[in-house]
């Protein structure tokens, strides 16, 4: 990647471009430089420079701005090869063909084929699955940490829970999984040498680019047949394109829900009296799960879409070709929004929790649904089995994963109580 530099770019008043640490080291801190930065927030992404967005009233119009466009080719920092594949990111914004890389009415038709196969009867029928997942890895927290000993909940639950559930709607085989969590753990790390980095999409494109000609010679009932043989609508999706919906489609779909349950089990930790308000029945489920949305989101940045023209937000402007990226987790504590509390996690929020965690507009998440359940079977049932969990180690010292797009620890110690 070439050195590019801010020359030719609007800078944010009053001075730089808050960096973002690829390392996570300080994600409050961070996410309160963001929202003093004001609305629209110049950002540094590796060197790159771009926007940011922090208020949720603002990301809303933004999110649904047809002058802003997940086409690459508009971004002036790839057309004059200032960014190139060296970048590190650049993975989660080229990512091939698919719903979540277009626009308008080939989005439309992407995405008609991906809901189609990701129906409310569909995800129903994954719930007796679900919670005979769940209860196997209790059994596998039990095993291991019953004896009183430390148990990394992250590895043995919150982690294997969401890649079951993924695989088995798309149809892959359980000993593929292990497989599938190393190879996106490494995809998203900073600490990934790019060149590696790369190889690994290589080896994913391998690996999906096989199930699907095997499902296209012996479909079955799992959401991979189901890309291929949806035919409603207009022309069926090319192999490309339903490789590109299933590489997107796994990574956000188990990465958003391991970062949701480890986030809700942590604010309850560390706010006993509201996880026995939980655990008496006065407060539901519903609402640890939509609070831990709103206050620690699973998606830290959303990285990236580009401006077709020159947009007008408040007193700034965002040059035609310029990039921008959402940034849910500022948004999610956007005081205009939630109240001068945003900061607090408070499930007895008086008013309804709205938050914009799995987006808004045309790229809303498709698999929101499919988080919340896996969430709501998860968290009660291991409360309900081990209502006396709590961390093993001091809070401040859970470590973030260095990951600069998903809210994801290296590791949850607990003691199971």
């Amino acid at each position: 990647m070439k050195c590019p530099h801010a020359a030719g770019h609007r800078s944010t008043p009053g001075g730089g471009a808050v960096v973002i640490d690829p390392m996570v080291q300080d994600l409050d801190g961070e996410t309160a430089r963001l929202r003093e930065a004001g609305t629209l927030a110049r950002i540094e992404l590796l060197g790159v420079p771009a926007w940011t967005v922090t208020r949720h009233a603002e990301a809303r119009r933004l999110l649904v701005d047809p002058r802003l466009v997940k086409d690459i080719g508009v971004w002036e920092l790839w057309r004059s090869g200032a960014v190139t594949r060296d970048w590190p990111l650049i993975g989660m914004i080229d990512a091939g063909r698919s719903m979540f890389t277009v626009d308008g009415d080939e989005h439309r038709r992407l995405r008609t084929k991906t809901s189609q196969a990701l129906t409310p009867r569909r995800l129903e029928a994954l719930r007796p699955d679900i919670e005979r997942f769940t209860e196997e890895l209790l059994g596998h927290l039990q095993e291991q940490g019953g004896d009183g000993g430390v148990v990394d909940l992250k590895s043995v639950f919150a982690q294997p829970l969401p890649m079951r559930v993924v695989g088995m709607l798309m149809g892959v085989d359980e000993d593929r999984h292990p497989m599938l969590m190393k190879r996106y753990k490494a995809f998203f790390s900073m600490l990934t040498p790019q060149e590696e980095r790369l190889a690994l999409l290589d080896e994913l494109d391998v690996f999906y680019y096989a199930l699907v000609r095997e499902r296209t010679a012996r479909p079955g009932d799992d959401l991979t047949s189901a890309l291929i043989l949806a035919e409603e609508g207009g022309d069926p999706l090319t192999e490309e394109e339903v490789v590109g919906n299933l590489k997107a489609m796994v990574a956000a779909g188990h990465e958003t829900t391991i970062g949701l349950i480890l986030n809700a089990v942590r604010a309850l930790l560390a706010h006993p009296d509201q996880l026995r308000m939980v655990l008496d029945g006065r407060i539901g489920w519903d609402a640890v799960i939509e609070e831990t949305l709103r206050w620690d989101t699973p998606t830290t940045h959303l990285l990236m879409r580009f401006a077709t023209e020159d947009i007008q937000v408040g007193d700034q402007v965002i040059g035609r070709g310029e990039g921008v990226a959402i940034s849910y987790r500022a948004i999610g504590r956007d005081t205009e929004q939630h109240g001068g509390d945003a900061d607090a996690f408070d499930i007895t929020r008086p008013t309804p929790i709205r938050h914009m965690t799995f987006g808004h507009g045309p790229h809303i998440c498709p698999g929101a649904a499919l988080s919340r359940v896996e969430a709501a079977i998860a968290l009660p049932a291991l409360f309900g089995r081990f209502p006396g969990l709590r961390l093993a180690v001091p809070d401040e010292e859970i470590r973030k994963l260095p990951v600069m797009t998903q809210n994801d620890m290296e590791s949850f110690p607990v003691l199971l109580g």
